[in-house]
């Protein structure tokens, strides 16, 4: 997961919103406890001034009557305990509880804001002094007026939390809207992904970079330059393999003429004419060997997009091929067949198409045993041309048929062949976007069947 690019955006998201949210969160439960004392002490004081004002001398002495209204500015949910101490200087009480702490200011009469305890609570209170004069007296009066902190931390909460809250919400929302901005803006990342994984391993088209991010445009270019080089190398080797297949022709098509030539000379001996039929063989193999490295080569490097450029009727080339295999058929005791109804039009090269029918074909009589049948069948629907070679031969063993569109891999040694002509017709197939795959008859002991198919042409 920490190589994940959207975990790390937003893990790059993440933190710095975290932070801001701490010092925001905090800042507003600094400002929410600043509020509160500042109401809570207002409060206070509002009610020390009720309760001085009614302070009175009657016949020389100080006397109160604490009003009601004077504690009811505390009423809340949350009950608080509210305490009150009247006072003189001279020690004497004059209402209230006697064991309040009390706390004038030094030096002054201004209002006094202090914390304390009083039976085993803490309490908030204010000491407010008012002075009374009679007959050139002068009295200082202590009101006292403390209260419990259920309603100042109440507001607290209320003050504070919805804010918390709300910017929870925020990140959260963020967080939301960042994960699905990354899964719309990472889709081009992940379509260049599925495009180099649906690519055939020969398909050396450079990526497309139109609709991608400029930060991501340099990485495609860097493998499409990678890919231009790979394709390079690969058309130099087809060259290669071209250029030497038709160098090789020439001397091997000249080799069989002068082995058969000398062949035609009575005076041989027996055994001069065997070396020499035995070369002649040997030059067979190797010019059908070079003829198909020249047409793998030529199947290899098919451009799809010039061959959508054509449009041919498939049973025509089939049928064309069943007539240029039919003596090979005969030689070999082969019963040669087609299926060929109607008219079955494909998108394709007609040589390259021949040369797939012809290379498909000509295995299947190579392998099968004499008095066996061979049938070639095209069919069509609404959508698909399917090509059909089907053999009654040995078959093909189950462990084999993985490899047997490998090139120069032969399911059995006994029987001549380059082990080119499936993997040829498989390079064709993949060419012309079609596919290849083999199959068994009705009684699978037997035979083969090769499925070859092509989306028909409208």
């Amino acid at each position: 997961m920490t190589n994940s690019l959207r975990v790390r955006l937003l893990w790059w998201l993440l933190v710095p919103l975290a932070m801001y949210v701490f010092m925001t969160g905090k800042a507003a439960y600094d400002n929410a406890r600043h509020t509160a004392d500042l109401v809570q002490e207002n409060t206070l004081l509002a009610s020390a001034r009720m309760i001085a004002g009614e302070v009175e001398w009657s016949d020389g002495r100080l006397l109160v009557d604490v009003p009601p209204s004077a504690l009811e500015v505390f009423a809340s949910p949350q009950g608080d305990q509210v305490f009150y101490n009247v006072s003189v200087d001279d020690g004497r009480l004059l209402a209230g509880a006697p064991d309040f702490p009390t706390r004038a200011a030094d030096g002054h009469d201004a209002p006094n804001y202090y914390d304390a305890d009083l039976h085993g609570k803490p309490i908030r209170a204010v000491g407010f002094v008012r002075q009374m004069y009679d007959n050139g007296a002068i009295r200082r009066v202590l009101v006292s007026v403390g209260k419990t902190q259920a309603s100042r931390d109440a507001m607290v909460r209320e003050l504070w939390r919805p804010q918390l809250v709300r910017q929870i919400e925020i990140v959260l929302l963020a967080v939301a809207l960042a994960c699905i901005g990354l899964t719309f803006e990472l889709r081009p990342l992940l379509k260049v992904k599925e495009e180099v994984m649906d690519r055939d391993p020969m398909q050396l088209e450079p990526l497309r970079v139109e609709r991608l991010h400029t930060e991501l445009r340099p990485i495609v270019e860097a493998i499409n330059q990678c890919i231009a080089r790979l394709g390079l190398q690969v058309a130099a080797q087809r060259r290669f393999i071209a250029d030497a297949a038709h160098q090789l022709r020439t001397p091997l098509t000249l080799l069989e003429t002068q082995l058969q030539f000398a062949r035609q000379h009575r005076e041989m001996e027996p055994s001069l004419n065997e070396a020499l039929a035995a070369m002649q063989r040997s030059n067979r193999s190797m010019v059908g060997l070079t003829n198909k490295l020249l047409l793998l080569a030529q199947a290899e490097a098919a451009d799809y997009t010039q061959l959508a450029k054509q449009k041919v009727e498939l049973c025509a080339i089939a049928q064309d091929v069943i007539e240029d295999l039919a003596m090979f058929a005969q030689k070999r005791e082969i019963d040669l067949g087609a299926d060929l109804t109607g008219s079955a039009w494909v998108i394709g090269h007609e040589g390259l198409l021949s040369a797939l029918i012809y290379n498909v074909t000509e295995n299947a009589i190579r392998y099968t045993q004499a008095g066996g049948h061979v049938t070639v069948a095209v069919a069509r629907d609404e959508r698909n041309v399917t090509l059909t070679v089907t053999d009654d031969g040995p078959g093909i063993p189950a462990e084999a048929r993985s490899r047997v569109f490998e090139p120069f891999y032969r399911a059995s040694a006994d029987t001549e062949g380059t082990g080119l002509g499936l993997s040829i017709a498989k390079e064709i197939v993949q060419a012309h976007r079609g596919e290849i795959g083999l199959g068994t008859r009705e009684h699978p002991e037997r035979g083969v069947v090769v499925t070859v198919n092509f989306v028909r042409a409208l």
